[in-house]
């Protein structure tokens, strides 16, 4: 009776019969390999279906409370979308020479070695996965409560729960059958891209009749602080990351030369004109307290909009983070494949099972790290760590790639994306985290001190003096 699980790595025993062994193990490694079955088509809906995910139903509110204004939150959109295009040209370039699944960590891996991809796996195992996840699940829960709680904040502890069972659910459907979860991702892709088409139709439908006074002035008060502006740009691009969905599994795309930069180049365009005309259209209908205040802008715009038809939003939107959410579990457990691997992790995480041929345990460890991120109470604070981790290697990445321009002049590169100088343009993303990260740390602390006053009875006349509006011990960050 064999064991329903097997390492999937190339090992060899010894047996008496060792020839044969080996001859079953080769078979059964041809059996594991991946197919090539993703086609041009397969590109770019992979990219738009994980790209369009919560973000764009959740970001709008940060993107806005940390720019100040509608007209530089549209800069910034516009700017996260140009900064996710070089970033992405940059990946197809990357993807075509070092023809490996595993994103940026395959990359890393070759340009810099084994430390700094060790590092950059064990970020993704334990912060930009979870976390990513853990935004959408949230997103999912609220889009399902807000409309029962109409008038009111939804429950804490329910939202939670059904980010909970929501996780739950979709690590069972990964684990149990590989087809489940592209059947999930194909049905639930078309309810978020039809869920914005109406969006965009009623934003467009306000303008043609004149209703932009929301958009008069558009910059006036608009944010100086580079923090600030900083923070805003991580808000944005939490919803543009999914552009390198295709780098995750370059080995089973076909014709990867010529279909990765394809898919690219068709994928950004189309979802940097989506969320613009999306968040114009939130502009036109909602005002900026209105936003501000919601935890679900989409629901709060259907409820301005759509009168009795208001719940196909908030149904629209679970569905869209939930195909979001799927997506990102098949995307984590492919990493952590490629990792084991490469040795890079422990030999239980490459375990897969033998009949259903799906990475239980590493799916079940994500699984669990995702639920401990619903603890973190502030949602934006998740996008910020998210952000910060995420571009900080997409900017190694990038920088891998110029390293190899130089080390390794004479690799093959069936596209070259433009010169040196170009490509350095994402690497801001290596120089945006030190400001908004500290700024976050500092903030951190001013709020710790401010809960340790609040709990100190003895010190209660003394309380203006530690609150982070203090200029003497806490001031404002600059």
């Amino acid at each position: 009776m064999p064991a329903p699980w097997r390492i999937c790595c190339n090992k060899k025993s010894k047996t008496k019969n060792g020839k044969a062994e080996m001859d079953n193990m080769a078979e059964k490694s041809e059996k594991m390999q991946m197919k090539k079955e993703i086609t041009l088509l397969n590109g770019v809906s992979l990219i738009v279906g994980n790209m369009i995910g919560s973000g764009i139903f959740v970001s709008p509110r940060g993107v806005l409370m940390y720019s100040a204004s509608y007209g530089l939150s549209l800069v910034i959109w516009a700017l996260g979308g140009m900064f996710s295009l070089f970033g992405a040209l940059c990946y197809a370039e990357l993807g075509t020479s070092i023809v490996k699944s595993g994103a940026s960590y395959a990359y890393i891996l070759e340009a810099f070695g084994a430390f700094v991809a060790f590092i950059r796996l064990w970020s993704s195992l334990l912060i930009i996965e979870p976390t990513t996840q853990a935004v959408i699940a949230i997103t999912f829960a609220n889009y399902i409560v807000q409309p029962i709680f109409p008038h009111c904040e939804p429950p804490y502890d329910a939202v939670r729960l059904i980010a909970a069972a929501c996780i739950c659910s979709l690590t069972f459907i990964n684990c149990v059958n590989v087809k489940w979860g592209t059947r999930v991702q194909d049905v639930f892709t078309y309810a978020k891209v039809m869920a914005l088409i109406l969006v965009i139709s009623v934003g467009l439908y306000k303008i043609g009749k004149g209703e932009t006074e929301n958009l008069r002035a558009p910059f006036e008060g608009s944010a100086t602080n580079p923090g600030m502006i900083a923070l805003a740009l991580y808000s944005a691009l939490f919803s543009y990351s999914g552009w390198d969905t295709l780098n995750y599994v370059t080995e089973e795309m076909q014709n990867p030369e010529r279909n990765l930069p394809l898919s690219i180049a068709i994928s950004m365009p189309i979802v940097t004109i989506i969320y613009l005309l999306t968040n114009i259209a939130y502009y036109v209908v909602l005002d900026m307290s209105a936003i501000l205040t919601s935890d679900a802008v989409a629901v709060t715009f259907g409820g301005e909009t759509l009168s009795y038809a208001k719940w196909i939003i908030p149904i629209a939107v679970a569905m869209s983070c939930y195909s979001g959410l799927n997506s990102s579990i098949i995307a984590a457990s492919r990493l952590f494949y490629v990792g084991a691997r490469e040795g890079h992790l422990p030999d239980s995480l490459s375990l897969i099972h033998i009949k259903c041929f799906t990475p239980v345990p590493a799916l079940l460890f994500n699984g669990l790290m995702t639920l401990l991120y619903l603890l973190v109470e502030d949602v934006f604070l998740l996008i910020n760590y998210y952000c910060f981790n995420y571009w900080l290697f997409v900017g190694l990445s990038i920088a891998g790639l110029i390293y190899l321009r130089y080390t390794q002049p004479r690799r093959p590169r069936p596209i070259k994306f433009l010169s040196t100088a170009t490509q350095s343009i994402p690497l801001l993303a290596l120089v945006l985290p030190s400001q908004a990260f500290l700024r976050i740390i500092w903030e951190s602390i001013c709020h710790l001190i401010n809960d340790l006053n609040v709990y100190s009875g003895s010190l209660l006349q003394q309380q203006n003096m530690f609150r982070c509006s203090s200029t003497v011990l806490c001031p404002t960050w600059t």
